[in-house]
């Protein structure tokens, strides 16, 4: 990533890049955590016929994951919902059917909090190793 062009965009988009370490395989665990999704989505190629075939299964895939995978990092809506800000309303939709499932099922929930959804503002993994 030394090249002037990736590493302006990078910033543009509040990108942090970082390196992994030589030999390590799992410095990375966003790249790792996508890599699985890709490799066990239904249609994944073992191998792809050319360069062509490769960059077109990889342009439906990567338009598949940000506008029709549900990410649980960031509460079951699509990268695409969150940057666009329909999270929101899904989120308060999601909220207001909890609530009044509670209001109309007492008994289910007896003195059980709701989930409250909401947007997330950092997605971290391993959360309890953070300082």
């Amino acid at each position: 990533m030394r090249g002037t062009t990736l590493v302006t965009f990078l910033k543009s988009i509040e990108v942090q890049a970082s390196f992994n370490r030589p030999r390590t395989s799992n410095d990375n665990p966003f790249i790792e955590s996508f890599f699985k999704t890709m490799k066990y989505t239904p249609g994944y190629p073992l191998k792809f016929r050319d360069m062509s075939h490769a960059r077109e299964w990889m342009t439906d895939f990567v338009n598949w994951y940000n506008t029709q995978h549900l990410h649980s990092s960031i509460g079951f809506v699509t990268p695409s919902q969150m940057r666009n800000g329909e999270a929101q309303e899904i989120f308060r939709k999601r909220n207001e059917v909890i609530k009044q499932a509670k209001k109309e099922n007492p008994e289910c929930w007896g003195s059980r909090e709701t989930i409250q959804w909401k947007p997330v503002d950092e997605v971290v993994l391993n959360p309890e190793k953070r300082e």
